[in-house]
């Protein structure tokens, strides 16, 4: 038996606002959403495929410090398709960590964008390659795994 990850379920504290930022960061395409205001959801998708559901139940920000989701990673072709979304990041104010596009590890070729959605969720949009023309945040440990 084998298993590929589904889709990505996330709890966020404004559904409008956050259709709004996975639509415009990723290119999703908004399949279904409720009517019923008490119980607020959306269903995102690529390419007539589920990739990220939303549900409206929570209130604050994410809590990095708690056990659960440590951060959710998109991979794309190539570095210039990061570099295409960093613009977009950038674009919509949310934070952006290490600066910018960076390693995985000290002297690695893969990397990518390290960010937070509107309610703090950690967010990685990478690719395999081409992201070694700057150094890594931290040479002892990898990139994705503190940020």
């Amino acid at each position: 038996m084998s298993f590929t990850t589904g889709h990505v379920g996330l709890n966020v504290s404004d559904l409008d606002r956050s259709v709004g930022f996975y639509r415009r960061i990723f290119g999703f395409d908004l399949a279904a959403e409720s009517a019923d205001e008490a119980h607020r959801y959306a269903f995102l998708t690529q390419d007539g495929t589920l990739v990220l559901t939303l549900w409206q139940q929570s209130e604050g920000t994410f809590a990095p410090g708690l056990p659960g989701l440590h951060h959710l990673s998109f991979q794309v072709p190539d570095i210039d398709a990061v570099r295409g979304a960093e613009a977009v990041v950038r674009e919509t104010g949310a934070t952006i960590h290490h600066g910018g596009i960076v390693p995985h590890r000290e002297g690695g070729s893969s990397g990518g964008l390290f960010f937070e959605d509107p309610d703090g969720i950690r967010l990685e949009i990478y690719a395999p390659s081409g992201a070694d023309d700057r150094p890594a945040p931290r040479s002892d440990v990898p990139t994705c795994g503190f940020f």
